[in-house]
């Protein structure tokens, strides 16, 4: 698996603050059997993810799967 994550500064007050955050969670090589499992466990990694729970009131945060076939 590899995770991408892309951030939106906006100047307040001459102080650059993160508004948003975007990662794009790419995985490969993924059994057939086990593409639903993976979209369940994305579905409620925001629920379970120590990082989010504590920045999502501050900053706008998404995320994305992407199943691929090979590299």
């Amino acid at each position: 698996m590899t995770a991408v994550a892309h951030g939106e500064v906006e100047a307040e007050e001459g102080v650059l603050v993160i508004r948003r955050i975007h990662v794009v969670l790419t995985l490969k090589d993924v059994a057939a059997d086990k593409i639903d499992a993976a979209r369940r466990a994305h579905d409620v990694f925001r629920e379970k993810c120590p990082i989010y729970r504590s920045l999502h009131r501050a900053i706008d945060i998404t995320t994305e799967l992407e199943i691929g076939g090979g590299p």
